[in-house]
This record gives C-alpha cells, sequence and structure tokens, in this order.
C-alpha cells in the first residue's frame, strides 16, 4: 500500500468513528419540547396552588376565622383544665396548643405572601393597562383638540348667518338713505304715467 491511500484510509475510519459519535449523541430539536426528566419533588399545578393559597388568605382574614380560632383555643384551655386526669392531653403551659398556633402561623404566612404576590401581578397588570388606556385617551383628545382648532380657524373665515344678516341690514339702510335722497327716483308719487 501506498503511503496515500494508507492516509485516505485512515481519515474515512476517523469520519466513520464521528459519525457513530454523532449517532450515538442524542439530537438536540429546537422544534421538539423537551422530554421530561424525572423530579424527585412532586410536581403540583401553580396556578390551583396560588388560587388555593389566596382562598386560604382570604378565609385567614375574615372575622369568622377569628371566632372559630377563638372557640378552640377557648375549649382547648378549658378541655386541659376541667377535665378528668385521664382524658387531658396537653396540660397548663399548653406547649400543644403552643406548637399548634406555631405550625398554623408558620404555614399562614407563606400562604398569605403567596396570594399578596399573586394580587401584586394581577394590579401591575391592570396598572399596565390602565396605562395604555390612558395614553389611548390622551391621543385622542389631542387629536380632537387640533381637530377643533382646525375647524375654528376655518369658521373664521366662513360668513355666518349673523354676518350676512347685518351685511343685508347695512344694504337695506343704505338703499332707504338713497330713495330719501332722490325721492322721485323710485317710481313712487306718479300715478299718470308719461305720454
Amino acid at each position: 500500500m501506498t503511503p496515500e491511500r494508507t492516509r485516505e484510509r485512515d481519515r474515512e475510519r476517523e469520519l466513520e468513528k464521528e459519525r457513530e459519535r454523532e449517532r450515538s449523541m442524542p439530537r438536540i430539536r429546537l422544534d421538539l419540547p423537551r422530554e421530561r426528566r424525572a423530579r424527585l419533588l412532586p410536581e403540583y399545578d401553580p396556578e390551583a396552588f396560588g388560587r388555593l393559597s389566596e382562598r386560604i388568605a382570604r378565609f385567614l382574614g375574615t372575622g369568622r376565622f377569628i371566632v372559630w380560632m377563638t372557640v378552640i383555643i377557648i375549649l382547648w384551655v378549658l378541655w386541659n383544665i376541667f377535665a378528668p386526669g385521664s382524658l387531658k392531653f396537653d396540660e397548663y403551659p399548653f406547649i400543644f396548643l403552643t406548637l399548634m398556633l406555631s405550625l398554623q402561623a408558620s404555614y399562614a404566612a407563606p400562604l398569605i405572601l403567596l396570594a399578596q404576590n399573586r394580587q401584586d401581578d394581577r394590579d401591575r397588570v391592570n396598572l399596565e393597562q390602565d396605562r395604555k388606556q390612558n395614553e389611548r385617551s390622551i391621543a385622542d383628545t389631542e387629536y380632537l383638540t387640533r381637530e377643533i382648532a382646525a375647524l375654528r380657524m376655518g369658521l373664521g373665515e366662513v360668513a355666518t348667518r349673523d354676518w350676512i344678516r347685518s351685511e343685508f341690514q347695512d344694504l337695506i339702510k343704505e338703499m332707504d338713505e338713497r330713495r330719501d335722497l332722490f325721492p322721485g327716483a323710485g317710481g313712487r308719487g306718479r300715478d299718470v304715467p308719461d305720454r
């Protein structure tokens, strides 16, 4: 074999290896969505979770929640003070009650913050829409103002009814004055025609 033939064979082998590597690698296509990866954490619908958090936050901000919470705490305390010793589940310092209230507060705070963030997002979108609507209204108002100004300028050169009426009245006065200066010129006062 010649050295040229050997080089060609080596090049072909290298190209074949490169093609094989390309085939073994997954092809990345931009027109297809990525395959889902296995996740360790459970998946949830953020929109549904957000709606649930808003409902909980809305309930936590009502008088009904405060009344129910007060009733539960009073019953808890009364049960653990006056119940027989074998039925008590939380003795006087009420450590379990404190734990339950802390647990409720630790869940309530993030849910309320999530609901507030969602409300802020909605407010931001509404504010942006209002701003765009205001810009359109201002542009429309400026356009109408320019049109009215153009009409006023155009009407300044147009004869109005009052102006024409005043001109006619001036002409009638002028004609009456001429008749008074030339009394025989209008054909008045002559009963007999000229022969």
